[in-house]
């Protein structure tokens, strides 16, 4: 599975500060809950990325 693979699942995701100063992600699909946990510079460049792929693809 890759990037361009088209999937048919359906998944929850959440994302909010922690109380230990860490920016989670929290996606849940299927019964599996994945927790991922990035400082907030790292927070930064993953919202960069998604507002630059956002660009590319809206002209």
């Amino acid at each position: 599975m890759g990037i361009n693979t088209e999937r048919d699942i359906e998944a929850n995701m959440q994302i909010g500060p922690t109380d230990q100063g860490m920016v989670r992600i929290f996606v849940e699909a299927g019964g599996v809950e994945i927790p991922m946990d990035f400082t907030p510079e790292e927070a930064e460049e993953i919202a960069e990325e998604i507002l630059a792929a956002a660009k590319a693809i809206s002209g």
